[in-house]
């Protein structure tokens, strides 16, 4: 082959050893990786393992398993047989284990067996961030998304699902027994054979029977009314799309605003984020060790006492109000329509009239105040709002709090694209790494475990984007 570039001889002997070092470039992401593990207290971190046992076979250190799992998350090699294929054929993890090659067993037990002390990992990146003065703005977003667990629709079971799959085969039942009647009427119509088959299709839909009347038991003690057989903590979940749904996992994030580092994270298996916003925005504080925050949610986030206790904290929320007035709807006067007076604790009606306080109620836990005016049945403009009596307004005691997030939400027009361009784009990222199928684990333990993983690789990615490796890898060693 004359004129082009040419490979070495397969069977040429070399004068001297190989160094591995020689085939890693001083900026190739996997040193990286080697220092931040090789500076983390394990020990203290809790995996186990640390101290060596005195007799028997000898063990992998933790330092070189935990290696293999950040090198293949950060390069999309989630699986443990995957990895196991790697360690024996990829240049890079020969050089970052030391040429050790474990099997998929081992690898998958210690992701099994140190969740914990894994997750601790993830955390323990965010505090050398912290450190490296990646959070000077202490300004978040917070927002969920769903994930893929592993667990099929047809295995997950609500009230609802349980009805219609009994119905199903109902009238599967009706159906074969309709066409057993009509063999024994004209047998010459129905082969044997045929009917033979029947027989056999409706002893298995009543074994179905007696299967899913098992599953309706186990539902009924569930907490939330429903069940998963091959997941048993992943739960159905409403998506974007309408009668759309997945069953899987709400992971919630909180992300930094001006690095974009997800500086918290946590995996829930709720359908729906309106209690999640005070439990993040704290974990986000903590993380960056800062005094005060500002968070910035969705509507969905939309919760008086979570907002409230973000306040009570001294953590700034920027959360909309979701657009579920029934009156505006039906095209009459919105309570927003209405000015409260707080020096004499009463409404300002658009008619101008006085709508006082009259009582207080306590409804799902939460004290309310209510207010009407007098002059309602006599209002000219009564047909614009109300179409009773009086025009009735509910005020909660703490509401001043909302009143003032609404003011703040006033002057930042921009809050919903910070939102949006902060934090929607890591779950995208995080998605395309994972793949059709989000998580591989199983029970919540577990695919916490994995969803750290995911977050540290990609914090890392980031970090290596902002310093470079090498300066990174400086940084990291003083």
């Amino acid at each position: 082959m004359k004129r082009f570039i040419e490979g070495e001889d397969r069977s040429q002997s070399t004068l001297f050893p190989e160094h591995l070092d020689d085939y890693i470039a001083q900026d190739n992401p996997v040193r990286v990786i080697d220092v931040f593990v090789e500076e983390s207290d394990l020990k203290e971190l809790g995996f186990e393992g640390m101290d060596a046992e005195a007799t028997g076979r000898p063990g992998y250190h933790p330092a070189s398993l935990l290696k293999i799992y950040i090198y293949g998350y950060l390069n999309r090699i989630q699986s443990s047989r995957r990895l196991e294929r790697e360690t024996q054929r990829n240049v890079e993890l020969i050089w970052l284990t030391g040429r050790l090659t474990p099997d998929f067993k081992t690898i998958a037990d210690f992701r099994k067996d140190n969740g914990k002390a894994i997750r601790g990992v993830c955390r323990e990146f965010i505090v050398l961030c912290r450190e490296l003065k990646l959070f000077s703005e202490a300004v978040v977003a917070i927002d969920g998304s769903k994930f893929k667990a592993v667990n099929n629709r047809d295995k997950n079971f609500t009230d609802h699902k349980l009805k219609a799959r009994m119905q199903q085969l109902d009238e599967s039942i009706a159906r074969y027994m309709t066409e057993l009647d009509r063999a024994d009427r004209e047998p010459t119509l129905v082969t044997e054979a045929r009917v033979e088959h029947i027989k056999q299709k409706v002893e298995t839909v009543k074994k179905q029977m007696r299967e899913l009347k098992q599953i309706g038991k186990r539902m009924a003690q569930a907490p939330d009314g429903q069940i998963s057989l091959t997941d048993p903590d992943a739960r159905s979940m409403a998506t974007s799309g309408r009668g759309t749904g997945m069953v899987g996992y709400n992971v919630q994030t909180a992300v930094d605003t001006k690095h974009h580092l997800i500086v918290a994270h946590e995996v829930t298996n709720s359908g729906h984020d309106r209690d999640q916003l005070s439990s993040m925005a704290h974990q986000a504080r903590d993380a960056i060790d800062k005094d005060t925050l500002t968070v910035f949610a969705d509507r969905g986030y939309y919760k008086g006492e979570q907002i409230l206790e973000c306040e009570q904290a001294g953590i700034k929320t920027l959360v909309p109000k979701p657009l579920t007035s029934g009156n505006k709807a039906a095209g009459l006067f919105d309570k927003a329509d209405f000015r409260y007076i707080a020096a004499k604790d009463e409404y300002r009606c658009p008619a101008g009239e006085r709508a006082i306080w009259r009582y207080t109620s306590l409804e799902d836990g939460l004290t309310k105040h209510r207010y009407w005016a007098s002059a309602c049945p006599r209002c000219p403009i009564k047909g614009q709002c109300t179409t009773g009596d009086y025009r009735r307004l509910s005020r909660w005691e703490h509401e001043d709090v909302l009143d003032v997030m609404q003011k703040r939400l006033n002057r930042t027009p921009q809050a919903s694209r910070i939102r949006r361009q902060t934090v929607e784009h890591p779950f995208g990222t995080l998605k395309m790494w994972m793949g059709a199928t989000h998580f591989l684990t199983k029970t919540l333990p577990r695919v916490s475990t994995e969803m750290s993983l995911h977050v540290l690789a990609y914090n890392l990615k980031r970090v290596m984007k902002i310093f470079g490796v090498a300066p990174l890898v400086a940084l990291m060693r003083a």
